[in-house]
């Protein structure tokens, strides 16, 4: 049993990490704010909640847990919002190709 959890806690960490590698290679490669936003919130947030998965399947103790799943939840809630606010200082300040969008539910303030 041992061992199983330690390989899914291995492959999880390695999806983890290569989420991250894509969400970085995003961020780097797309050309508009919001293509990068959706890059570094999307994948990101996903690699890091598998990467906690894995170390809390290798740690497997009550208090690593109970941090792990803190971290996580931070993760969670912080993620959207922190999105949420560079694609509004985004749009406010010019800054999204608005020949990109398929519709611009702000335009008509």
């Amino acid at each position: 049993m041992t061992t199983l959890l330690d390989w899914a806690g291995a492959v999880c960490l390695v999806t983890g990490a290569l989420l991250s590698l894509v969400a970085g290679v995003g961020v780097w490669r797309f050309p508009d704010v919001l293509d990068r936003m959706h890059a570094a919130t999307k994948p990101q947030v996903l690699g890091v909640l598998l990467l906690l998965l894995g170390v809390a399947l290798r740690l497997r103790t009550g208090a690593d847990l109970g941090m792990v799943l803190l971290v996580g939840v931070f993760q969670l809630v912080t993620a959207p919002v922190a999105a949420q606010m560079v694609g509004r200082a985004a749009y406010r300040s010019d800054r999204v190709r608005r020949d990109l969008l398929d519709r611009d539910e702000l335009a008509e303030r």
